[in-house]
């Protein structure tokens, strides 16, 4: 076989090999497509969901006389699957789950809320009365959740839910349901506008000449991201708790110092303070969510 024939043989070769790799990439990227697996990951087990009212939740859970409460949830008419993947020892959750936030933002997917540790609920509640998977039955420390919804092309909407959980014997698992919701449907927080407001991220601190701030490394990725955004505006609110020893100047006092040393270290990871407003609430602000509670700022991203 000649040189020149070769040659043909292998352009026409990789013309294939490349489009064949760009229709994949395409078709992965699409919202009607089951999220591509954590590669790290083992599929355990598949679920079919067809469901006139299936629940999904859109804030932490929590158990009362043996019935799910949740500040915002809704059972809505679905179909799709899910499934549950067992990681490998040699990677962790946390990996798992900035693979799924990946491919969730290369589809432009709108976070609709997420929760990490024992901020979610209980994991018995997850795994047995939502989920219902006794496999994902794990420490409540260690595990976290999320829901996104996307828009097709053909208008149809989807929702994508990821729930990662480390068990006793630390196996870790993460679990996915990607499900397709029928039209006229209202999803909470998922219509036109709400994209443009993320949040809030709950962003609880402790100290007083320097301060120490729990913050989830996705979070704080998530809001770098956003700011990108030419227009956008990052709105830092800061609360405290009155003390029994100080007056409410004082507190409020206190919630602006944390508030402006969260500030400088935003300002220190890409978000300018140009970017940046802040507002002092101190003990002035009262909510019945157990998540708003104590010595925090919230964190609030608005887009252009």
């Amino acid at each position: 076989m000649s040189n020149r024939l070769l040659k043909l043989l292998f352009k026409r070769f990789l013309v294939l090999t490349l489009g064949f790799l760009a229709f994949s990439t395409v078709s992965q990227a699409a919202p009607e497509d089951m999220p591509e697996a954590y590669p790290q990951s083992t599929l355990e087990g598949t679920v079919r969901i067809q469901s006139s009212g299936h629940l999904v939740l859109f804030s932490p859970v929590r158990e009362i006389n043996n019935e799910i409460r949740s500040e915002s949830l809704a059972r809505l008419p679905v179909t799709g699957e899910g499934r549950l993947y067992r990681i490998a020892r040699d990677s962790s959750r946390e990996e798992a789950r900035d693979h799924y936030l990946g491919l969730l933002r290369q589809r432009n997917a709108q976070i609709l809320f997420e929760c990490s540790s024992i901020r979610c609920g209980r994991s018995n509640v997850w795994a047995n009365q939502i989920f219902n998977q006794a496999v994902l039955y794990g420490r409540d420390a260690t595990q976290d959740y999320l829901v996104a919804g996307t828009v097709a092309e053909d208008g149809s909407r989807w929702l994508t839910l990821v729930y990662t959980v480390t068990r006793g014997n630390l196996r870790e698992y993460v679990w996915v349901e990607h499900l397709k919701v029928e039209s006229g449907a209202t999803i909470p927080g998922f219509g036109i506008g709400t994209s443009r407001v993320e949040g809030p991220i709950i962003v609880p601190w402790q100290g007083g000449m320097t301060y120490r701030f729990d913050w989830q490394a996705t979070d704080r990725r998530r809001v770098t991201d956003l700011a990108r955004e030419e227009g956008t505006v990052v709105v830092l609110v800061g609360y405290s708790v009155l003390e029994t020893d100080e007056s409410f100047a004082e507190s409020m006092e206190r919630a602006r110092l944390a508030t402006e040393s969260l500030a400088e270290v935003l300002s220190k990871t890409g978000v300018s303070r140009n970017q940046q407003e802040i507002i002092v609430v101190g003990p002035a602000g009262v909510f019945s969510d157990p998540d708003r509670q104590g010595d925090r700022v919230e964190v609030i991203v608005i887009t252009r």
